[in-house]
């Protein structure tokens, strides 16, 4: 299965940032929390950045408001994560625009629902 990056991972569990984490996880991805503000989300060490992660991530899903995605897509593409989720919240046209000249490929939908899962059910 794929690495993805959660980007907002949150250890609220009301919080789609830790959603997604459960729910990827449930799907059998390898997933990477990150989160500049704390050390472990879920049972998982988190990560600054995903540049602070060591191995390769196939892909980043943003739970992030647009301020902080933009700035965010500079670090997806120096790592090579090409695949990108912008999900509600993180999908202005802005940052759908810079992450498209980055040469990233944006895929502005819920990444919950796109894997399968009900995010209410998580």
């Amino acid at each position: 299965m794929p690495t993805i990056a959660v980007i907002g991972a949150s250890r609220d569990r009301h919080k789609y940032g830790n959603r997604a984490l459960r729910a990827f996880r449930r799907q059998g991805y390898q997933v990477v929390p990150v989160n500049p503000h704390v050390s472990e989300i879920e049972g998982l060490p988190a990560y600054s950045s995903v540049e602070d992660y060591p191995g390769p991530i196939d892909e980043a899903t943003l739970y992030v408001p647009p301020d902080i995605a933009i700035g965010v897509l500079d670090s997806l593409a120096r790592k090579g994560i090409r695949r990108v989720w912008l999900n509600p919240g993180a999908d202005d046209p802005e940052v759908v625009a810079r992450a498209q000249a980055l040469g990233l490929a944006p895929i502005v939908a819920c990444s919950i629902v796109a894997v399968g899962e009900n995010p209410e059910a998580l």
